[in-house]
């Protein structure tokens, strides 16, 4: 049986992947549409990627579970450490998606296609880093971690509590988990069609 800890990192990550896919879609959209997309939804998915996969996911992923791996396997060493080089980056370009995005909002069509240049980017580095982890890494762990490696992980990465899995939010994440649901137009959120 799959180990809690696999579990949920493939939950966390269809989460992020629809949550990214999502908004690309919504930038289609409003083009297609000749319209503006919705910056306040825009915002808030953005706010919580680097909330959520950022802070918490990459976190755990880097300081808990590569390092076990490190130990019990040298074959993925160079994986590993291409992973947490790409978690590093990953702050640097939340930072710079955030960047576009103001300045697409601020600046409006002059910027527009600066922007989904950069969501594009994110979304494809996205993507395919997590391609990588379960690909390599999460079967690795389930073959070389012991059974009280696998029940340590478990508990810590139980305690994310992504509310796009399926969890209800945590007090401080409940405002914005409801602002994104809600604001991000149908058929991708219950926001009202745009």
């Amino acid at each position: 049986m799959a180990a809690t800890l696999i579990r949920i990192l493939k939950d966390e990550h269809q989460a992020l992947a629809a949550m990214l896919r999502s908004m690309l879609l919504m930038l289609s959209s409003a083009r297609n549409h000749g319209r503006l997309p919705d910056f306040a939804a825009l915002r808030a998915m953005i706010f919580y990627v680097d909330e959520f996969p950022e802070q918490r996911h990459h976190r755990k992923e880097s300081e808990l579970l590569f390092p076990k791996l490190r130990e019990r396997s040298l074959r993925v060493r160079d994986v590993l450490d291409r992973l947490d080089a790409e978690h590093e980056a990953g702050h640097r370009k939340i930072r710079e998606l955030e960047h576009a995005l103001l300045a697409f909002e601020m600046l409006g069509e002059a910027r527009r296609d600066s922007f989904e240049r950069a969501a594009q980017a994110y979304v494809d580095f996205y993507l395919a880093h997590m391609a990588v982890e379960e690909k390599e890494i999460l079967p690795l762990a389930e073959q070389v971690l012991t059974a009280d490696e696998l029940r340590e992980l478990d508990a810590a990465f139980a305690a994310n509590r992504d509310p796009l899995t399926g969890h209800p939010p945590e007090p401080d994440y409940a405002a914005l988990f409801s602002r994104i649901v809600n604001l991000v137009p149908a058929p991708y959120g219950l926001g009202p069609e745009r």
